[in-house]
């Protein structure tokens, strides 16, 4: 069935608009007509089924005929730091397949060795956007702008006494599997940073809140296949 992502519907709507957009792509592209049935997702949980009353191509109507809440929710929260790659593609392919799998939040993290300063917050959206239709899912993950090391340790969801928090670095350390810090249906926070890896300063900055250093297998992985390999074992962890 195809999938809209429409965030300004909610459960009070009996009948719903398409913008012009969507409305274009539904019957010009995808041929929809009156009576066909389509799925929307409000980005916040909840799942919409809905028919075609009016299949006009700037302004298509819909009759919202069932709705289901917190649709395929999780049973943790994820929070994501990591160091945007020089080769944005490789960010933007992280951002695909951690909203695939599930993720709630990700924030760009600026370190002092990153490569990258900043990056375009309506594209990489689209692209969650995208992953979230791809993989049928109902929560659309929060991408937060950019911040710097040291101002992200100074906030207060760095210092949030009930997340568990880890940081995975390249420096020889007493390191121990994700799932050995961890516990189950928690809250958590994971640092992954920049190819060159987080500064001596910023490792004993992390450790110093309670971060706890974890290690991904003895690989030498990319920046973005580290961070979606915790996004993977933070979901196993709580299958």
């Amino acid at each position: 069935m195809h999938l809209f992502y429409t965030p300004e519907l909610n459960p009070s709507h009996a009948n719903f608009i398409l913008s012009e957009e969507e409305s274009k792509h539904a019957i010009r592209v995808l041929r929809l007509n009156v009576g066909d049935q389509v799925s929307l997702i409000d980005g916040r949980g909840g799942l919409y089924d809905a028919q075609l009353i009016d299949a006009h191509p700037k302004r298509t109507v819909l009759q919202i005929t069932r709705i289901q809440q917190d649709f395929q929710k999780m049973n943790y929260h994820l929070h994501m730091l990591v160091a945007p790659t020089k080769n944005i593609d490789r960010f933007e392919w992280f951002l695909e397949k951690a909203t695939e799998i599930g993720v709630h939040e990700i924030t760009p993290i600026i370190s002092e060795h990153s490569e990258r300063k900043e990056i375009k917050m309506d594209r990489s959206n689209k692209v969650i956007v995208a992953a979230m239709k791809q993989s049928y899912k109902a929560y659309m993950p929060q991408l937060n702008p950019a911040v710097s090391f040291s101002q992200f340790l100074k906030s207060a969801v760095a210092q949030d006494a009930d997340q568990q928090k880890a940081i995975a670095h390249c420096v020889e350390a007493d390191k121990k599997y994700l799932a050995q810090v961890f516990q189950p249906q928690g809250k958590y926070l994971i640092l992954i940073g920049p190819e060159g890896d987080f500064s001596e300063r910023e490792i004993q900055e992390a450790l110093a809140l309670g971060f706890q250093p974890i290690s991904l297998g003895d690989a030498r992985l990319r920046a973005e296949t580290a961070a979606l390999t915790t996004v993977v074992e933070v979901s196993l962890l709580n299958r």
